[in-house]
């Protein structure tokens, strides 16, 4: 299985160890559960760690096979784990596959609960614990490792992307200033951008965000994509939808492999009722088998928004999909799992269900509006309230969410409240 959602991983600056698949703060997997039953997954490292070489089957790339092969004759040496440790963090990240993640922690875990490592592997063992969804142990390693090289940009990068995803939108603020002053204002202002839109303001975000794209400072390859990601992003929170399809569009003729973007557009298109372009762009392997589920999923909504003769395959497979992982109970909860309970109405009770644990932990605008179609579809709209909360103490909007807080405000279950 291969859905991974990165949202919380989209703030980050630095593709090294950038998630390009969303499914986006590790969001993995569909699982179809009693309410009940719904808890987030914690595995222990043997449920996840491979047993033998990760790269017994199937080709590797030599470079990762090198890394593999001298952690695994000096497992003890710090440089050597690192090294591995990042390595396999981020092809978990590229492919959505779990055990990555235990590889990672078993590489680490000599020094599991070291207090006094230096900053690469405090850093590195932050990536792995929010990795698991335990983002408040995983801010603090990423703090210590700030303490100890406060001038290494991805570090910064990281803890604003997870400030955004806790909602604390001041610690996100004080990052980028801390940015600006540690690696500077080009830099600086495409957290401002990010963190603008994410904040009321994206008319503003779309301006600095079109400078930054067209920099000669980030025309590498990975810049672009996560540029031209949030350029999109903006123009669609700012009701620019035909904008955002144009960037990403645009861009996707010449990264055809980002998983993040192709799957933003996707998504924009289905929620713009354009169902055939949406599986167009979802459907870019001709094997639907080998699609991650979150592509998956958004071809399948695609298709029941064409009434085509693929329905029926393709829920087929989404079925097999989320049995197999609810046989070995392995999703952390995200997305993809509620766009198929919720968008596509497979169990609207345990979607909000588990919308509200899921807030909990993370809060980003997909899954608010998620959570709030869920309300609204059970007529249990006060449940709801979270979003609304935190939707006034952050300034986020964007016109569906707009529309969704006004219809669970006139929902006869909305009692009065402060907002």
């Amino acid at each position: 299985m291969k859905a991974v959602n990165c949202q919380l991983l989209e703030g980050a600056r630095y593709k090294t160890i950038w998630c390009q698949v969303i499914g986006g703060a590790m969001l993995a997997g569909f699982l179809i559960t009693s309410v009940s039953a719904q808890s987030r997954f914690l595995p222990p490292v043997s449920a996840v760690v491979l047993s033998s070489s990760v790269h017994g089957v199937g080709g590797k790339q030599s470079s990762l096979r090198a890394l593999d092969k001298a952690w695994r004759a000096q497992p003890q040496d710090q440089q050597a784990a690192w090294a591995y440790a990042r390595a396999v963090f981020t092809l978990g990240l590229k492919e959505g596959d779990l055990r990555w993640f235990g590889s990672a922690k078993a590489a680490l875990s000599p020094w599991w609960q070291s207090a006094d490592l230096n900053a690469e592997g405090h850093f590195l063992r932050g990536l792995v614990k929010q990795g698991f969804h335990d983002f408040n142990a995983g801010l603090q390693d990423i703090n210590r490792a700030i303490e100890l090289e406060p001038g290494r940009a991805e570090f910064w990068s990281w803890r604003f992307a997870l400030h955004l995803l806790l909602a604390d939108m001041a610690a996100a603020q004080q990052d980028i200033d801390q940015i600006d002053r540690l690696v500077g204002k080009a830099e600086a202002d495409i957290y401002r951008g990010i963190f603008w839109y994410r904040t009321g303001q994206p008319a503003k975000a779309v301006q600095i965000l079109r400078l930054a794209i067209q920099s000669p400072n980030y025309q590498d390859a990975s810049s672009q994509d996560w540029l031209a990601f949030h350029l999109g992003e903006a123009h669609r929170v700012d009701g620019q939808s035909s904008q955002a399809i144009a960037v990403w569009g645009q861009r996707l003729k010449s990264s055809s492999q980002s998983h993040l973007l192709r799957l933003s557009l996707a998504n924009l298109h289905n929620q713009q009722a354009e169902f055939l372009q949406a599986k167009k762009v979802a459907m870019i392997q001709v094997d639907s088998q080998s699609m991650t589920d979150a592509l998956l999923m958004q071809a399948l909504i695609a298709s029941r928004g064409l009434k085509d003769a693929d329905e029926p395959r393709l829920a087929n497979q989404m079925e097999a999909r989320v049995r197999v992982q609810a046989m070995r109970q392995e999703s952390l909860i995200e997305r993809p799992k509620l766009i198929y309970q919720i968008t596509y109405g497979v169990d609207l009770a345990a979607g909000l269900a588990l919308s509200i644990e899921n807030w909990k932990l993370q809060k980003e605008p997909p899954d608010a509006i998620l959570f709030v179609q869920a309300a609204l579809a059970l007529g249990q709209a006060q449940s709801a309230l979270p979003v609304v909360t935190w939707a006034d103490q952050t300034g986020y909007t964007e016109p569906q969410l707009k529309l969704l807080l006004k219809q669970l405000k006139a929902h006869p279950s909305w009692t009065k409240n402060p907002s």
